[in-house]
């Protein structure tokens, strides 16, 4: 198989895997797939699934503030109090 082929081939599985809604592993057995080349050419073929834009999001709060703190918990570790 050429490599144009081969990339075809691969990014057609790949895309039938997405919209299998099935594991990688599960999908590779069901196909007769080897699954660290499925692994590779899905990483290659990998689009990001929630690009981030950059800069800063319009945050609206739903219920008025009464307080003069506000509190943002960006992950576990990072959290902004502002007062």
């Amino acid at each position: 198989m050429k490599s144009q082929q081969r990339a075809d081939y691969w990014r057609e599985q790949i895309t039938l895997w997405q919209a299998s809604g099935l594991s990688g592993q599960i999908f590779c057995q069901q196909h007769q797939l080897t699954y660290h080349q499925f692994v590779y050419w899905r990483q290659k073929y990998r689009m990001p699934e929630d690009p981030l834009s950059p800069g800063f999001a319009k945050v609206t709060a739903t219920v008025p503030v009464n307080s003069a703190e506000l509190t943002l918990s960006v992950s576990v570790k990072v959290v902004v109090v502002l007062s």
